[in-house]
């Protein structure tokens, strides 16, 4: 259904607070050419820490942001190219759900109109049929008809984030990226939205990119799952593969950082020491290199491809053999 390549995206902080780091021109390299694709109907996991590049990569791909370059191409057609007009089509295929959902919706509009504006606009449909359609979209989510007429702040969180989920089902898409949708809530209401997320996904048919920094959750919903850093994919499998049979020293170190995971694997890899790296003017080398436990001098010069090491199995890593 998706797939990218070579996706790049560099900001220049030549001008900001990250401008004493080195002279000359600065590039945060946020999203280094990237490559991947997402199955028809499957869940793809991108996770990795804070910083390192999710977030950027979503908002490419639905074009809230431009590109520096790279395609994505989606049924065919690179959607980084297509003319403003066009744009407003592509609104209707792919939806997004935000991290925040306190931040996401609209404190002055009411649920009837946070819902209904996509119904309308990409629906057409309007008077009673948009109000029945509101209706049971929000029914699908697991909110009542008596919330139409609510603002945002008359919720809970997990509340929000449903209405959320139902304004990006409106427009009835294809492909829906959820970036982080269950971080800002408690545990208890994380199982209750990701129960949703799939049901709704078999049900509907839908294609899923799901952005996390929790390996659990990424573990529970996706079939493959890319891990990201400093701006690069470390590492794509299906999800058994990553979860079992690890082969990127960052994949190990966030298994062995994660007590549910580590407790059922022998012989993981310690932690990486050191600080996560900020791509800003990055070596030529691996991003990795600096904290990785098995570098080699090569490491520090020549860039590792990301490369088929085992069936349907991609790594990044020289000390990876076939």
């Amino acid at each position: 259904m998706l797939e990218v390549k070579n996706l790049t995206k560099y900001f220049d902080v030549s001008g900001g607070v990250l401008s004493r780091l080195s002279w000359g021109p600065k590039l945060l390299k946020a999203v280094d050419h990237i490559c991947f694709f997402v199955p028809e109907g499957k869940t793809f996991g991108l996770v990795g820490e804070s910083g390192c590049g999710k977030s950027t990569t979503a908002r490419l791909i639905t074009r809230l942001i431009p590109a520096t370059e790279g395609e994505v191409f989606f049924h065919g057609r690179d959607i980084l190219r297509l003319p403003r007009q066009e744009v407003r089509e592509l609104r209707k295929d792919i939806q997004m759900i935000f991290q925040d959902p306190y931040a996401s919706l609209n404190p002055r509009m009411r649920v009837i109109d946070i819902v209904g504006r996509p119904v309308t606009v990409f629906q057409g449909m309007k008077g009673q049929k948009k109000i029945d359609r509101v209706v049971e979209l929000l029914e699908l989510v697991g909110l009542r008809p008596e919330h139409l007429h609510r603002y945002p702040h008359e919720f809970s969180g997990g509340q929000r984030q449903r209405i959320g989920i139902a304004r990006a089902l409106a427009a009835g898409p294809k492909l829906i990226i959820a970036d982080e949708p269950v971080s800002s809530l408690d545990v208890s209401v994380q199982a209750q939205v990701l129960n949703l997320l799939k049901k709704l996904q078999r049900e509907l048919n839908l294609s899923l990119i799901f952005i996390s920094h929790d390996l659990n959750v990424v573990g529970y919903l996706a079939d493959i799952v890319a891990v990201m850093y400093a701006g690069k994919i470390m590492e794509i499998a299906p999800v058994a593969e990553i979860f079992s049979a690890p082969l990127n020293p960052y994949t190990k170190a966030l298994l062995a950082a994660n007590p549910t995971v580590a407790s059922a694997m022998d012989n993981i890899q310690s932690p990486l020491r050191g600080e996560v790296m900020l791509p800003v003017n990055p070596a030529p080398g691996c991003r990795l290199e600096p904290r990785c436990p098995i570098r080699v001098e090569k490491c520090k010069t020549v860039e590792p491809p990301l490369e088929e090491k085992k069936a349907l199995h991609q790594v990044a890593c020289h000390e990876v053999r076939n």
